[in-house]
């Protein structure tokens, strides 16, 4: 176990961060899934958005690489386009 109070500290927050990291990226694969099992093409540009917008959230904050981000919003778009 830590014996400085700031590597206490630091357990505490690194927690604190991989728990909300984890929340973000696993709400974010929710709504991909939800994006390639419609078939609507309105509601599919509409999650598209969303899904845009939180890969690109996910990415600023280093959760997931840029290019991983870039590669997935491409490829729901062609997705999307397809419908």
């Amino acid at each position: 176990m830590a014996n400085h109070k700031s590597a206490l500290k630091r357990i505490r927050s690194s927690e604190t961060k991989r728990l909300r990291n984890r929340y973000q990226a696993k709400t974010t694969r929710t709504f991909i899934k939800r994006l390639k099992n419609t078939t609507k093409k309105k509601e599919a540009e509409e999650l598209l958005k969303t899904v845009s917008s939180m890969l690109d959230k996910l990415a600023k904050k280093n959760i997931i690489h840029k290019n991983k981000a870039a590669n997935q919003k491409s490829s729901l778009t062609k997705l999307v386009k397809s419908l």
